[in-house]
Formats: structure tokens, C-alpha cells, sequence
């Protein structure tokens, strides 16, 4: 009996660590509830043809393409990878290849720093 109560002892926290701890878990929660999707993205650059809402495609600008969102509608896309993440406004339908769930324009693409590789895993944040 002596030994169950040193070990209750030696592993049972202070009531302001169990809560510390369980805020750290409710805000952990919180921010994937926020996460709209996550899955993978690329970038694309078709300068000076329309997009989806009428625009020239421009891709020195923060846009992007995605499949249901509203024109205009602001999102957070933030590299699973490396943690960068960036604005971007939705002026396009897309991606068109299965298995994406954003097109962001080439200079989104460079601030989230996945140019080279061509595509990466990322969250989309509202």
C-alpha cells in the first residue's frame, strides 16, 4: 500500500499544472477546429488569361484557386513543412488534379517556399 502512494504522490501534479495542461490541450483543439482542410497544394502561373471571376491572372499576386470557396473569400494557407504561411484571395476554380485542394500563384507558392518542389501539404486556415 505504501508504494501505490508514493507513486500516486510522485506523479500527481499541482492543480494549477493539470490545468496548464489541459489548456494547452483545449488550445491544440481549437487550432485544428479552425484548419477548414489540410491535403496537398500547388502553384500555377498562366499569366494574362482570365481566371474563374473575370481577373488576369496575375502571379506576382497573392491568389489562389479552390474548387467551392466564394470569390474574394481571404484564406490562411500554411505549409505543414516548414510552418510559413500566407493570405492568399480566392479568384479561380481549381486545382483540376485529384488529391489537391488549393492552386496558390506562383509568388504564394514562394513565400510558403515549396517553388522548387512543386507542391506541399498544407492547412487552409479561415
Amino acid at each position: 500500500m505504501t508504494e501505490v502512494k508514493k507513486i500516486t504522490k510522485q506523479f500527481c501534479s499541482s492543480p494549477l499544472t493539470i490545468g496548464a495542461s489541459v489548456l494547452v490541450i483545449a488550445v491544440s483543439i481549437v487550432n485544428i477546429a479552425h484548419a477548414a482542410q489540410c491535403g496537398r497544394a500547388s502553384w500555377y502561373a498562366l499569366d494574362g488569361r482570365r481566371t474563374a471571376n473575370g481577373e488576369i491572372m496575375n502571379s506576382r499576386r497573392m491568389t489562389a484557386a479552390h474548387r467551392t470557396l466564394r470569390f474574394g473569400t481571404k484564406v490562411r494557407v500554411r505549409n505543414r513543412r516548414n510552418g510559413r504561411s500566407v493570405v492568399v484571395r480566392i479568384n479561380d476554380r481549381g486545382p483540376f488534379t485529384r488529391g489537391r485542394i488549393i492552386d496558390v500563384s506562383r509568388a504564394a507558392a514562394r513565400k510558403l517556399g515549396f517553388v522548387r518542389r512543386g507542391s506541399a501539404s498544407v492547412c487552409l486556415l479561415r
